[in-house]
């Protein structure tokens, strides 16, 4: 490995760049391991000596932007001659069953700088979004290479599938009492069918990290309990003025915890796809010996009740489940231009549900539409009023409690979705997303939400 020159502040501030060339992969994975780690570590040390993001003058903000140019290029470059060996070693041979999150510290830790530890992420938690220095990029270029793998992905998108380590331990419960409350939401299963709401109350039901985790226990709940034939997915009722008493579906991200930089591409964006939402269109994983045949067979069908509106993330849930129930009074909305992400898996679900046209309409230029217009329709099977929405979805998941139900909506999904078009969709996403949340108009649209909401606190408007 040829020498570094290491970047002092004082160089960064003449304009001066990384002098140490990165090393040439040889094709042997324990050769290309150790120079492309020890290269990364004294690459990370360089940026480590920099004052942190918001203190940085222009000369070193560009110096590091360089470094991290040429840093990712290695990782890319390591990840695609050497993703399945690595996989291999961090699963002990596609024997263990890591989540997403678990898969990727553990990479830190044995492949050093390849990734950054949890102690690294958690210290950019703590920050802003507009002052962290961005390595969960290198995060997404990890999952990327993996799940563009079809060996290794397809294995991480099962291991993703089976029962949270929270939900196991809550299961024996629930099946004794058919309730469980877990904060930000609760289930409470009656006559056969499991109500599983979304309770984030403060924040009109829009969801954040910790709306994620719950929602995948709930799920997982719902999925191991024998006694619950079908799932209700439901936001509960608003304390917030302009929605007091009433039910909100979903506000999508949390916006204020996206600014504060709050939401976690691991925890939030990434798990959100490959584990609650990816549950409701497949199930769980339980059968190990089945491998790459595996066949869901824990899986429930469900029926989604939108209250109010379903905005952003709410409607990318809606393609998956097997029944959409709207109030006569509520919209649909995708505002991803103006968040600044990419929408989840609307990008592939909404082009087969509505059509490439519609889809770019909703996506690209923030159309909103309202129950009672004809492309509503392929959003929601059914529409109620406000106040015969329980009966509604309460006859909907009845009759979806019938035996016949379960092979059909397998093959369905097999059709409309095959596991290996999702594979191939989410390395994609992984990438893209990872940039997307650092993106420069990202951090603007969030300024200028965030100045516009708190002149609205300080005129005495509520949002």
């Amino acid at each position: 490995m040829q020498s570094t020159e290491i970047l002092t502040p004082a160089a960064a501030g003449r304009g001066a760049t990384w002098t140490g060339d990165p090393p040439a992969l040889t094709g042997d994975f324990a050769v290309d391991r150790r120079s492309t780690t020890d290269w990364l570590a004294a690459m990370v040390n360089d940026v480590d000596v920099l004052p942190p993001r918001a203190e940085r003058g222009e000369d070193q903000q560009r110096a590091v932007d360089a470094l991290h140019r040429r840093a990712r290029l290695l990782r890319r470059r390591f990840l695609a001659r050497h993703v399945e060996a690595l996989y291999d070693d961090l699963t002990d041979g596609l024997t263990g069953h890591l989540r997403v999150d678990q898969l990727t510290y553990l990479a830190a830790e044995r492949y050093p700088a390849l990734v950054p530890d949890r102690q690294r992420i958690a210290a950019e938690a703590r920050l802003a979004q507009r002052h962290k220095e961005g390595w969960e990029i290198d995060q997404g270029l990890f999952l990327h290479a993996l799940l563009d793998s079809p060996r290794a992905g397809s294995h991480l998108l099962r291991s993703m599938l089976l029962p949270t380590a929270r939900a196991s331990a809550a299961a024996p419960e629930f099946r004794r009492t058919g309730r469980a409350d877990l904060e930000l939401t609760t289930v409470t299963r009656r006559d056969g069918i499991a109500y599983l709401e979304l309770c984030n109350d403060a924040y009109l039901n829009a969801e954040d990290d910790a709306a994620v985790e719950a929602l995948e226990t709930a799920t997982d709940l719902v999925l191991l309990d024998d006694a619950s034939h079908v799932g209700v997915l439901r936001g509960a009722a608003m304390s917030h003025p302009a929605y007091r008493g009433r039910r909100v579906f979903s506000a999508g991200i949390n916006l204020t915890h996206l600014y504060n930089g709050c939401i976690s591409l691991l925890g939030f964006l990434i798990r959100r796809e490959v584990g609650y939402i990816a549950k409701f269109a497949r199930g769980l994983y339980q059968d190990d010996g089945m491998g790459d045949r595996w066949w869901p067979t824990t899986d429930k069908p469900w029926v989604g009740a939108v209250d109010s509106f379903a905005i952003g993330g709410g409607l990318q849930i809606l393609p998956v489940l097997d029944r959409v129930v709207a109030a006569e009074d509520a919209w649909f909305s995708l505002p991803a231009m103006t968040e600044g992400l990419v929408p989840g898996v609307a990008n592939l679900r909404l082009t087969g549900l509505m059509g490439g046209r519609l889809s770019r309409q909703m996506i690209f230029w923030g159309r909103r539409l309202h129950v009672g217009e004809p492309e509503a329709a392929l959003l929601c099977d059914e529409t109620a009023p406000v106040d015969a929405m329980d009966d509604a979805v309460r006859r909907a998941a009845e009759h979806l409690d019938n035996p016949a139900v379960a092979a059909n909506r397998r093959v369905l999904t097999l059709g409309v979705e095959p596991v290996e078009v999702f594979r191939q969709y989410m390395a994609k996403y992984a990438l893209e997303q990872s940039y997307r949340l650092y993106s420069p108009d990202l951090i603007a649209n969030l300024e200028r939400t965030w100045t516009g909401r708190n002149r609205e606190r300080q005129d005495g408007r509520r949002d």
